[in-house]
């Protein structure tokens, strides 16, 4: 799948090996020369890349309460793993946010890409997404209880800026922003394309 990550991004070398196959988790280790000239072992992990909806409904933001067997309760938005049936992160996020949420919405913008560890081949989408075109019931996955919720904008940005649960993964996106209006304003992510 092609994809954009950021310049710079770490990725598993093409000649490394995968040792390790687990169901989230993949481990890779190659051989590495060093400025002396000797060589030593080098690993990282991979996993399947997430994608984050900022939804927009009616001057408010989409969040969700999410409880799930291992992690408890938290507040986040929503969002989740790119599945293999997905042919690109938008298409994964329209299908997580739908899931979780029941929105659907006409307009997304990809605005922001992240790797969380540079020794995890690993990226985390961030979409924006406005002017919703549909509502339908949530459909959680088996291991979620999902309460929909809308807030207002200075309520969201509090808690991203606290980082209070999943919210705090977009702290920079709120960060220096004083509105929905200023949401939209942010640009198209640009990075490096790649086909991983």
């Amino acid at each position: 799948m092609k994809k954009v990550i950021p310049k710079g991004a770490i990725l598993v070398p093409e000649t490394a090996e995968r040792v390790f196959k687990g169901e989230i988790f993949e481990v890779y280790q190659w051989s590495q020369e060093l400025f002396d000239g000797s060589h030593q072992t080098f690993e990282m992990l991979k996993r399947d890349d997430t994608v984050i909806t900022i939804g927009l409904v009616d001057n408010q933001l989409l969040i969700i309460d999410e409880e799930q067997p291992h992690a408890g309760s938290h507040q986040s938005f929503p969002g989740g793993r790119i599945d293999p049936e997905d042919d690109s992160p938008l298409a994964a996020a329209q299908r997580e946010t739908l899931e979780e949420s029941g929105y659907s919405f006409k307009h997304w913008r990809l605005i922001q890409v992240a790797q969380p560890a540079h020794k995890i081949e690993w990226f985390v989408y961030v979409f924006l997404a406005w002017e919703v075109s549909d509502v339908q019931d949530i459909n959680p996955d088996p291991g979620e209880k999902i309460i929909v919720k809308l807030k207002d904008f200075e309520a969201v940005k509090s808690k991203a800026m606290r980082g209070v649960d999943y919210l705090g993964e977009a702290k920079d996106i709120f960060d220096g922003r004083g509105s929905i209006a200023e949401l939209l304003e942010i640009n198209e992510f640009q990075g490096e394309i790649v086909d991983r």
